[in-house]
C-alpha cells in the first residue's frame, strides 16, 4: 500500500500534512476508527479523502448541507477521485445512475444527508453495497450538548451497526470537551484516536466593539469603504435584516447581496458562485451561509447581530483567512436583539398539551405505532425538529422502538407493454409479477401497489415486492415513485404511566431551554472578557495551548468591550394585546377546536412560528411578531391573565 505522504503527493499535489491530519489518516489505514476536532478551514475533510483512496470498499459521508456536498464533490472530482452524492435536487434517473456505479465499485466517495438513511429504498440499496468507512461531518450534531443537536445523528451508530461498517469518523470543528467525550463515546472512539490540533488562529485579528443599534450601519460602510472590494461576510440574525443592510451596501456602490433560507435555492447557490468566483464581494447572511463555503481569502467577518453562542461566533470567524493571511472579524455588539436571539429558543419548547397529544397516539396504537411526521407535527402543534427530539426522548425512555420506515404509497408506471414485460421472465417469477400487477390498483398511466392485497391473494410480502419493483426500475422497464414516508415503532407494553412521563419530557425539554439561553449568556461573557479574546475561545473549547495574550484582539489592545444591559421595552397596553390576539382565538376555535393558550398567544406576538399558526396564516393577522423586542417569559406573564375567562 502506498505510503499516507505518497497519496497526498499523488493525488492532491500537496507535499507536507496540515497538523493534526496524518495521525487521523494513520488510525484509519491502521484499521481504527477516529475523530478529528480541527478549526474550520483546518482541512478535515483531507482526513476521509486520502484513505477513502487506500481502504477496499466504499466510504459512506454524513453531511449536513447539500451546499457543503456539492464543493466536496467538486474537490474530488477535481483531483481524479470518484466520488457522488445521492440528494433531494436529483431526479429518478440521475440517482439511479449513481447507484448503479455504487454498486459496480465505480465509486470511492458517496455522500447524503441523515435524512437520507430513513429512505426504505435507499437502506436497502446500501445493505447491498460493502463499504469501509462511515463520515459523520458535523459529528457535534449527534451530541445534546452540542450547539446544533440533530436527533436523526443519533440513529447513527445504529446504522453503523446494521450496516456492518467497521470503521467510524468523526469531523468536526466546534465541540467543547464534553461534546467531544460524548459523541466519541457513542462510536466507541477511545481518547488515543481522537486529535485535536487547537483553536488558536494567529491570523485572526479578533474585535468586538460596543455599538448602539442605530450606528451599526454607518459604522458598517466605513468598514467596508475602507476595504472596498475585499471579500468579507456580514452576520445577521433575521431574513429581513439581511435584505436591508443588503441594500443598503448596494446604494452605497459594494457589490452585495443578502443571502438566507428563505430564497430558493437555485438563487441562493448562484449567489454562492458569484461570491466564490469573487463577482460580488460582500455577503449578508443568515447562519444558512457559510457551511461549505471554502473560500480562501475572505478579509473580514462582521457580525451586524450577536451570534447565536460561542460555538456559532467560533464557526463564523473561522471562515476568515483560510489562506494564513491577516483577516479581520468584528463584532459590532450591543444586547438590543438578545430577546429576538432568546426568543428563538422558546420557539422549540413544545407545550405539556402537544406532548400529551402525541403520548395518547401511542398509547392509542398499541403494541406497534405508525407515525406520519407532517401530520402528527400539525395535529400535535410541534414543529418537526422539537417532534423528532421527542421521539428520540422516547426512544431513549424505552417507550417506542424504531422497526422500520416505508413509503405509504408506492406507484410505477410500465415503460413497456405489459405482455413484453411478462415475457422477459418465467415460471414463478412470472406468475409473481403477474400477481403484483393484478393486485395493484390501475389507474391511465401509473399503478399503485397494494403489498396487502398481494400478500392475501399470493401469500408474497412487501419484501419481495419491493424488490422486484427496484430491479424493474434499474433495468429501466418501469419508472418507480413512492411517497409518504411512514415510520413504524414497537410500543412498550404496558405502557409507562403517561401523567409523570409527560411531565419527565416537558421537563427535558426546558432544561434543552434552559441550556441554550445559557449559551447566549456564556457568549456575552466572552465578547466582554477584560483579557485575551483569542484565548478565551480557545479555552471554551478546552484548548491550553493558545498564548495568554495574542496582540491582535481588542481585548489585548486595551479595547475590550462593555455591553450595557438593554433597556426594558414597555409592553404595550392590555387592550392592544387583546385586540391583536381576538382573531386569533376565534380562528383557533373555528378552524380546528382548539382554545387559545398563553404560550401560544406569546409566539403569534413575539412572530414564532408553529404548525397550528402557519395553517391559519397568522402571519397575515395583526400583531404577528409585534412584541419580537421582548423576552418571551415576560410577554406570557403579561397576557396570561388576558385570556382567562
Amino acid at each position: 500500500m502506498p505510503t499516507p505522504k505518497t497519496l497526498l503527493q499523488q493525488h492532491f499535489g500537496f507535499d507536507a500534512f496540515r497538523p493534526g491530519q496524518e495521525a487521523v489518516i494513520r488510525h484509519l489505514l491502521k484499521g481504527q476508527s477516529a475523530a478529528a476536532i480541527f478549526p474550520t478551514g483546518s482541512g478535515k475533510s483531507l482526513c476521509y479523502q486520502l484513505p477513502a483512496l487506500a481502504l477496499p470498499h466504499l466510504t459512506l459521508v454524513i453531511s449536513p448541507l447539500l451546499a457543503l456536498m456539492q464543493d466536496q464533490l467538486a474537490f474530488l472530482k477535481g483531483k481524479g477521485i470518484a466520488a457522488a452524492t445521492i440528494d433531494s435536487t436529483q431526479g429518478y434517473d440521475e440517482s439511479q445512475a449513481v447507484m448503479r456505479q455504487v454498486r459496480a465499485g465505480e465509486i470511492r466517495v458517496l455522500m447524503i444527508s441523515v435524512e437520507r438513511l430513513k429512505n426504505e429504498r435507499f437502506r436497502r440499496f446500501l445493505a447491498q453495497v460493502p463499504l469501509s468507512l462511515l463520515v459523520v461531518d458535523e459529528a457535534h450534531c449527534i451530541s445534546e450538548w452540542g450547539h446544533n443537536f440533530r436527533p436523526d445523528y443519533l440513529k447513527l451508530p445504529h446504522y453503523c451497526q446494521q450496516f456492518a461498517i467497521p470503521q467510524v469518523l468523526l469531523l468536526t470543528a466546534t465541540a467543547t470537551p464534553k461534546v467531544i467525550a460524548d459523541m466519541a463515546g457513542k462510536f466507541g472512539i477511545a481518547p488515543a484516536q481522537i486529535t485535536t490540533t487547537g483553536f488558536y488562529r494567529p491570523n485572526l485579528d479578533l474585535s468586538v466593539a460596543a455599538v448602539a443599534p442605530e450606528q451599526r450601519l454607518p459604522q458598517l460602510l466605513r468598514h467596508l469603504d475602507r476595504r472596498r472590494g475585499e471579500p468579507g461576510i456580514v452576520y445577521v440574525t433575521q431574513q429581513q435584516s439581511a435584505e436591508v443592510v443588503a441594500q443598503a451596501l448596494m446604494d452605497a456602490g459594494h457589490a452585495a447581496s443578502a443571502y438566507h433560507a428563505g430564497m430558493e435555492h437555485p438563487k441562493r447557490m448562484q449567489i454562492q458562485m458569484e461570491f466564490m468566483a469573487g463577482r460580488l464581494s460582500v455577503i449578508v447572511a443568515t447562519i444558512a451561509f457559510g457551511m461549505g463555503v471554502d473560500k480562501a481569502d475572505i478579509r473580514h467577518v462582521i457580525h451586524y447581530d450577536l451570534p447565536k453562542s460561542v460555538e456559532n461566533y467560533s464557526q463564523e470567524v473561522g471562515r476568515a483567512g483560510r489562506d494564513g493571511q491577516r483577516s479581520e472579524c468584528l463584532v459590532m455588539a450591543n444586547q438590543a436583539n438578545r430577546s429576538v436571539l432568546e426568543n428563538f429558543v422558546f420557539g422549540d419548547t413544545p407545550e405539556r398539551s402537544g406532548i400529551d397529544a402525541v403520548l395518547l397516539e401511542i398509547a392509542q396504537a398499541g403494541p406497534q405505532w405508525e407515525l406520519m411526521g407532517n401530520a402528527l407535527s400539525t395535529r400535535a402543534n410541534i414543529r418537526p425538529l422539537p417532534l423528532r427530539t421527542l421521539l428520540v426522548y422516547l426512544e431513549m425512555a424505552g417507550v417506542i422502538t424504531p422497526q422500520y420506515s416505508y413509503f405509504a404509497e408506492i406507484k410505477f408506471r410500465p415503460l413497456v407493454d405489459k405482455v413484453q414485460l411478462l415475457a422477459r421472465f418465467q415460471g414463478e417469477r412470472r406468475a409473481f409479477l403477474d400477481a403484483l400487477l393484478a393486485h395493484s390498483r390501475q389507474g391511465r398511466s401509473w399503478y399503485q401497489a397494494d403489498f396487502e392485497a398481494l400478500h392475501q391473494g399470493y401469500g408474497s410480502d412487501r419484501s419481495r415486492a419491493m424488490a422486484a419493483l427496484e430491479y424493474l426500475a434499474d433495468q429501466g422497464l418501469i419508472e418507480l415513485q413512492s411517497k409518504q414516508m411512514t415510520e413504524v415503532f414497537a410500543v412498550a407494553q404496558p405502557l409507562p404511566d403517561l401523567e409523570p412521563l409527560g411531565a419527565q419530557l416537558l421537563a427535558q425539554f426546558e432544561q434543552k431551554e434552559a441550556s441554550e439561553v445559557a449559551r447566549i449568556e456564556q457568549m456575552l461573557a466572552l465578547l466582554q472578557t477584560p483579557d485575551c479574546l483569542s484565548q478565551a475561545l480557545a479555552h471554551y473549547f478546552g484548548d491550553d495551548q493558545a498564548p495568554a495574550h495574542c496582540g491582535h484582539c481588542s481585548a489585548c489592545r486595551g479595547e475590550a468591550a462593555r455591553l450595557p444591559a438593554p433597556e426594558a421595552v414597555p409592553m404595550p397596553p392590555p387592550v392592544a394585546c387583546q385586540q391583536w390576539l381576538q382573531p386569533l382565538a376565534e380562528a383557533l376555535d373555528q378552524n380546528l377546536g382548539q382554545p387559545l393558550t398563553p404560550t401560544l398567544a406569546t409566539r403569534f406576538l413575539t412572530g414564532l412560528p408553529s404548525p397550528w399558526l402557519t395553517k391559519l396564516k397568522a402571519r397575515q393577522m395583526a400583531g404577528y411578531g409585534a412584541l419580537a423586542n421582548i423576552p418571551f417569559a415576560q410577554v406570557r406573564a403579561e397576557i396570561t391573565p388576558l385570556l382567562e375567562p
